[in-house]
Formats: structure tokens, C-alpha cells, sequence
């Protein structure tokens, strides 16, 4: 695989294939699809198209069963021998920030402190309890970093959930559903929010979504239907 030199993640017939039993599930089937610096990707589809599959494997949380993968022009997955354990998980601490649908939060840590646990992991030169503050007040929590998850609204939460997956400054974020589980008004602020995380602030953001004005939001939208990329 030669990626190409403006790609970011850059994926070549990829294939996931689950077992249920003797049944053979083809969750993706053979996608080619690149991701460019600054751009907003919606992945849309109805349940059950591969959305969050073919996320995962963009930002290397599951192994394809077959294709090719390339992270800023190096080869993760395909022709040679794959990324060991401990690089993929270097390769998604370094390079990757990630958000999910139910938060992900530790319910015993305030805010503060959950935006600061992957520093106690990986820490890059001025990071620190400054930095999460910063973003915390970046995205208008500053009055809340105090607050375990248990007393924050579900957008709250999710604020929280942004600022952690930030704190290490990735270049892409992975979002999958994340504003699944919220009301329409709190949708609209977190869909700001990553409007002006991208647009502003030049981050790569690949997102899945059902919210079609959410999907409206990005720069590009890709529609998967039964495992295979049917637009975008």
C-alpha cells in the first residue's frame, strides 16, 4: 500500500468479519476510504451498517480481518508484519482522541480530574493540570470542574468527555454517536463544539451519527450501508 500524501488515515479494503455460532457476520466489507488533515467526516447509515465497526478500525481500537490501514503514511495493518500491541497502543494514546456515546466517565473523579487521567499515562512537554483547566473553560465548564460526573447534565458530561479525549492534543478525534444520548438542545452544543474544534482550531474529527443536522455539520459525510461505503 503507497499512501497518499495528504492522507491522515488512509484505509484500503477493509473487512471486519465477526463469528455468532457457525454464522459468518461481514460487519464491513471491503472499504476504501481516506481521511485528510482538517477535515469533519460524518459516517451515516442505518443500524447495523458498519459504522462504528469501520470507526474502530480507523482509529485502531479492532483488527481488520483482511485490507489495509496507513496512519500518516505508515502502514498499521496489511502487506508485512502489523503494528505490535504496545505501538497500536502508543499509535492511539499519541495520535488519536476518542469519544463515545455514554461518556465513559469515573464516577468517584470530578471533572478536573477526569480530563486529566491520560496524562497519568502519557504526558507531552506544558501538559498538565493547566491544560485541562484550559479546555474545560474552553468548553464553558469552568464553574463545573469541581463536580463529580453524578451531579453534571448529560451535555456536561459529554463536555467532560471532549476535554479529556483533547488533553493530549490528537490530530484526529474519533466520535462515535456522541450526542446519542442527549436532547436536541444539548446536541446543538456539542454539534458547536465540534464545529469549532475543527473549523477553529484545525482538528481532524471523524464522527458516526444518526442526527442528520449533526451529519449536516461536517465537511464531508459517508454513508455505509450493509458494511460498504455507498456515498462519500
Amino acid at each position: 500500500m503507497s499512501p497518499a500524501a495528504d492522507s491522515l488515515v488512509e484505509a484500503r479494503a477493509l473487512t471486519r468479519v465477526f463469528r455468532r455460532g457457525n454464522e459468518e457476520v461481514r460487519a464491513l466489507d471491503g472499504v476504501t476510504l481516506t481521511i485528510r488533515p482538517g477535515e469533519l467526516v460524518a459516517c451515516v447509515g442505518p443500524s447495523g451498517s458498519g459504522k462504528t465497526t469501520l470507526v474502530n478500525l480507523l482509529g485502531c481500537l479492532d483488527n481488520p480481518t483482511s485490507g489495509e490501514l496507513a496512519v500518516s503514511g505508515k502502514p498499521i495493518f496489511g502487506d508485512g508484519k502489523p503494528l505490535g500491541e504496545r505501538a497500536l497502543t502508543r499509535l492511539r494514546r499519541e495520535l488519536f482522541g476518542y469519544i463515545f456515546q455514554d461518556f465513559h466517565l469515573v464516577p468517584t473523579l470530578t471533572a478536573l480530574e477526569n480530563v486529566m487521567l491520560p496524562l497519568a499515562f502519557y504526558r507531552k512537554a506544558g501538559d498538565g493540570t493547566g491544560e485541562a483547566e484550559r479546555l474545560l473553560r474552553l468548553l464553558g465548564m469552568d464553574k463545573r470542574m469541581s463536580h463529580l460526573p453524578g451531579e453534571l447534565s448529560g451535555g456536561e458530561m459529554q463536555r467532560v468527555a471532549i476535554a479529556r479525549a483533547l488533553v493530549n492534543h490528537p490530530q484526529v478525534l474519533f466520535a462515535d454517536e456522541p450526542t446519542g444520548s442527549l436532547d436536541s438542545k444539548r446536541t446543538a452544543e456539542i454539534g458547536d463544539v465540534l464545529v469549532e474544534l475543527n473549523r477553529n482550531g484545525g482538528l481532524t474529527i471523524v464522527m458516526v451519527t444518526h442526527d442528520p443536522a449533526l451529519a449536516r455539520l461536517a465537511t464531508r459525510v459517508v454513508e455505509l450501508r450493509d458494511g460498504r461505503v455507498h456515498a462519500g
